[in-house]
């Protein structure tokens, strides 16, 4: 519930049901009560709809899955994450979402996303095009 107040927050509610009008997830322990981050606590206001995908189903969420797998490549399964910061996040996902995929027309996901809605948006959450030679998706990325 407090990461999306505050991405309600730093986007704006406007902007926070432009990109969060759904949200698809697994029914893990974070997800228990979903009226919490569907409606605004403090007016009661719906800002997005939650939808729970059906048990061992991960394909019905499959751009998840691919973040997941880019994820792991830099935080492989057994690494803790209790030492990460929000920079060490955002740099971790700024490297994965300037990764072109050719599911995307060779274009990354930060290249789509500023293009469907804004650099703003992008500056907002921490995100920075990585150029295509300097991407590390590799646990040295977040060596310090």
């Amino acid at each position: 519930m407090q990461i999306f107040n505050s991405l309600d927050t730093i986007l704006g509610r406007e902007a926070f049901c432009e990109l969060f009008p759904v949200i698809l997830t697994d029914r893990g322990s974070e997800f228990t009560d979903p009226v919490s981050i569907e409606c605004d606590t403090s007016t009661g206001e719906l800002r997005t709809r939650i939808f729970f995908c059906d048990p061992q189903r991960s394909d019905q969420k499959g751009g998840c899955e691919v973040a997941h797998e880019m994820i792991r490549r830099v935080l492989p399964k057994g690494t803790s994450f209790d030492h990460l910061t929000q920079e060490d996040i955002d740099l971790m996902m700024s490297h994965i979402n300037s990764y072109t995929r050719k599911k995307l027309n060779n274009r990354s996901a930060n290249q789509l996303f500023s293009t469907l809605h804004s650099e703003e948006i992008l500056g907002k959450l921490h995100q920075k095009l990585i150029p295509a030679n300097e991407i590390n998706l590799t646990p040295m990325l977040l060596k310090k």
